[in-house]
């Protein structure tokens, strides 16, 4: 909870997460007011530090009410979801109601509040699937092979009928690979169970389990999967530039991807792992999993002219040496 800001609020739910946490400090530092809202059902309180904070769901009616009343929010950003793709094939209807059912609540309640009507949205690259080349575009076909990825892409097009029907102005931001830590140390990716690349091979140098790499035949360089790497400080600035975006006049709802353009390989990933660390990484290779791609590289070029988006952190080093530093300092407390 909180009073008043003379900084204009921005609703963050589900602001105790990775990208969520990050954007909320970078909402403070660009002159916004965070206020989060949060079950904390996968994020973190002690990630909360910027502003306001209220636990609840995003399908909170009266909730809602009172975080409109006390804070007078110029726009929301919509991170609350589930995010675990092996588990939405196991239990759709669990992520269903999440990422789908609760955000349109959440909707229904938010533009019946006498606020404007600007929501960003994270989306992910997931949308696409397999894709035959590389890079990636806002308009390649779009194939989601999980049930993760049909709630994503499912919400976007009910936001784009809200546009239509309702007036809600969106931006829907299609991340491929979010990674990286706060480059101040005070923030960094804590999943549990944890999925993603880099945080794995980093905790298999702190703990000694053995990374497992799934598929080292496909047909790249280095016969491991590539995917593009941003650095989740350069996707929470893409986030405020695409609310300011919102806020203009005259301005209009839209897609895009949030990439780097660049592709690197698992190889490649442990390798500088190594580098930064200075240790061996374990590895335990495997084959590959269905329904994985051999590469997904974006084509960001839209948001670039859009926005002015040009990435600052994601050279593979910084990711990697902010995620070890704050990797680090975690696992001595």
């Amino acid at each position: 909870m909180g009073s008043p800001s003379a900084l204009p609020s921005v609703l963050v739910a589900g602001g105790a997460g990775y990208i969520g946490s990050h954007t909320a400090k970078a909402l403070l530092r660009a002159g916004f007011q965070p206020v989060v809202l949060d079950n904390l059902s996968t994020g973190h309180r002690t990630a909360v530090n910027y502003g306001p904070f209220y636990e609840g769901s995003i399908s909170d009616a009266a909730l809602l009410g009172e975080i409109a009343a006390a804070h007078r929010p110029v726009g929301a950003i919509l991170f609350a979801g589930y995010i675990a793709v092996g588990e939405s094939t196991q239990n759709p209807s669990k992520y269903f109601h999440n990422n789908v059912v609760e955000p349109m609540q959440f909707l229904d309640h938010y533009r019946e509040l006498d606020l404007p009507q600007n929501v960003v949205f994270s989306s992910s690259a997931a949308v696409y699937g397999i894709q035959g080349s590389d890079p990636i575009a806002e308009s390649s076909p779009m194939d989601p092979l999980s049930p993760y990825a049909e709630t994503k892409l499912f919400f976007e097009r009910v936001l784009r009928w809200y546009g239509s029907a309702y007036g809600v102005k969106s931006a829907c931001l299609r991340y491929f690979n979010a990674a990286g830590a706060d480059p101040d140390g005070e923030l960094g990716e804590c999943h549990g169970p944890e999925t993603h690349l880099i945080p794995l091979a980093l905790a298999a140098l702190t703990e000694g389990a053995p990374l497992r790499v799934f598929g080292t035949d496909y047909a790249t360089p280095d016969g491991t999967a590539i995917r593009d790497y941003i650095h989740v400080t350069d996707l929470a600035d893409a986030h405020i530039r695409a609310l300011r975006h919102l806020m203009n006049d005259g301005s209009a709802s839209f897609v895009a991807n949030l990439g780097t353009g660049t592709g690197t390989s698992v190889r490649e990933v442990i390798q500088m792992v190594e580098r930064v660390a200075g240790k061996t990484v374990p590895v335990e290779y495997g084959p590959r999993r269905d329904g994985d791609a051999p590469a997904l590289v974006a084509d960001a070029s839209y948001v670039r002219e859009l926005l002015g988006w040009v990435p600052q952190h994601s050279s593979l080093e910084s990711i990697i040496r902010t995620a070890w530093a704050w990797h680090t300092r975690e696992a001595r407390r």
